[in-house]
């Protein structure tokens, strides 16, 4: 679990990053920004700063820079004591109603019922990870780990709450704290046996995902200069020693950061390596392009964090491993949209751009956006016959039929003989539709088009036996 401690203060944090803050109301913006700062301003006064601080976590609970303040704010107020005692004994009445809330998958009114438990007892380390749980299910993986982190240092013996934060930590590729996690576990009287055996399943993990590319830097920017860790061969210092000095000595080498970036991936975890990057940010000025490289970097390990978990699936088909991957795949495409949305409207004139904006918006289902953002795109004239093929079907899951037709037509005339799988499937979905719209001659061309290629692509086959013996009223709504 990264240590919440070295995340920004408040006072430097923007709270406008939030995932959901653009879904908020300029009036609720305007509200929260306005309780935030109050807090801010009145931190010499705990109680008055986390009443303050509870009105913008229940606005807005995904916000990351809210809930540091809020925790931030309890923590002075109660100091760091750990759970147990009586406060224990006064919030079961309390925690049950949040299993109540969380059997009826009603997470953000436990986010809200669980911030009033925290005014009272911020050590409920039951109430942490419900909240925790609820923060997952709706993708607020920034405060998942934040009230993880918070149920460790209130119970770091407690074998629930280390059980949480070493799936948590292994969902995100940070091996090493997962088996830290275990490690604990394995202290306690009867658990030595499950937690060996996880600790060995997670080396396992550990060896496949470096093995998988989530050590790899595609698309990094290259430093200019040697390698500090060269610089430093001969003189007993290590490389990431080298680094950390050569920072010192200049705060805006922007290079030396993305070096240690590369160091600290690799020899720690990527939480400690996206630190590293935000320095980096920082020391920049908010750059563009360095901002750009940590937002590769983050998609990366979005896609390494899927690999291990599709592995986990595969070896486990449990339902909560498949709800796992779900998860990790709608959050990626979720961060995806947003940085190629953000791209796009940086460069307008970039049509490659536009093209993975559209890509990422029909995969989510926004067929109308991705319509307009490929009709952009096939300016293009290389992706002439992809972006058809793909327009057709957005049109086709909107139910604009004709227009599909139309663009299933085209990508068909267009697509070369060297982009023969697209090319199958648009004539198989121009078959398809063409069945469905009852041109029986049509389907039949297309489909046989598809058999002269492949006869064992899909159901062409079945699809053609069935054009022959059927009668128009036999055909069916595409």
């Amino acid at each position: 679990m990264a240590n919440e401690s070295t995340a920004a203060t408040p006072a430097q944090a923007d709270p406008t990053l939030s995932p959901s803050w653009a879904a908020l109301s300029d009036g609720d913006r305007s509200r929260l920004i306005k309780c935030y700062r109050t807090g801010i301003a009145n931190a010499a006064n705990p109680q008055y700063a986390i009443d303050m601080f509870s009105i913008c976590v229940g606005g807005d609970p995904g916000n990351v820079v809210f809930l540091q303040a809020f925790l931030a704010a309890l923590r002075k107020k109660f100091g760091t004591k750990k759970a147990g005692g009586l406060t224990s004994l006064f919030s079961a009445g309390s925690r049950a109603g949040l299993k109540r809330l969380a059997a009826g998958a009603k997470w953000r009114e436990l986010l809200a019922q669980g911030v009033d438990i925290l005014k009272g007892n911020p050590a409920d380390y039951g109430c942490l990870l419900s909240m925790a749980e609820a923060c997952g299910n709706l993708m607020f993986f920034d405060c998942q780990a934040v009230y993880l982190r918070a149920a460790l240092d209130a119970a770091p013996a407690d074998a629930d709450v280390n059980r949480q934060c070493a799936k948590y930590a292994a969902s995100q590729g940070n091996f090493d704290q997962a088996i830290e996690c275990w490690r604990r576990i394995a202290k306690i009287k009867g658990l030595a046996e499950e937690a060996e055996k996880a600790i060995a399943e997670l080396s396992v993990d550990k060896t496949i995902a470096a093995g998988q590319g989530m050590a790899g830097r595609p698309g990094m920017m290259k430093a200019t200069a040697p390698p500090a860790g060269e610089a430093a061969a001969g003189r007993g210092t290590s490389p990431r020693e080298a680094l950390e000095h050569k920072i010192r000595d200049n705060p805006a080498d922007i290079d030396a950061y993305l070096e240690l970036a590369d160091l600290v991936e690799r020899e720690a975890t990527a939480d400690e390596a996206e630190k590293v990057l935000a320095k980096a940010l920082a020391a920049s000025g908010n750059d563009i392009k360095v901002r750009e490289h940590i937002e590769d970097r983050q998609l990366r390990w979005g896609r390494g964090r899927i690999l291990i978990a599709e592995k986990r699936l595969a070896a486990d088909d449990s339902p909560e491993n498949r709800a796992t991957v779900e998860k990790l795949k709608t959050a990626q495409l979720r961060q995806e949209i947003e940085v190629f949305a953000a791209r796009t409207s940086r460069y307008p004139e970039n049509l490659t751009w536009k093209y993975e904006l559209a890509l990422r918006l029909k995969s989510a289902g926004k067929f109308p956006e991705a319509i307009r953002c490929f009709q952009e795109a096939i300016q293009d004239t290389r992706r002439r016959g992809v972006i058809s093929l793909e327009l057709g079907e957005c049109f086709q899951s909107i139910k604009q039929y004709q227009l599909a037709m139309q663009n299933y037509e085209v990508a068909v005339e267009t697509l070369s003989d060297r982009e023969a799988e697209l090319r199958k499937r648009a004539l198989y979905r121009a078959g398809v539709l063409a069945a469905g719209l009852k041109d029986v001659d049509g389907a039949i061309k297309h489909l046989s088009a598809v058999a002269s290629l492949d006869y064992g692509y899909r159901d062409v086959a079945e699809r053609l036996d069935k054009l022959r013996s059927a009668s128009d009223n036999g055909m069916s709504e595409p």
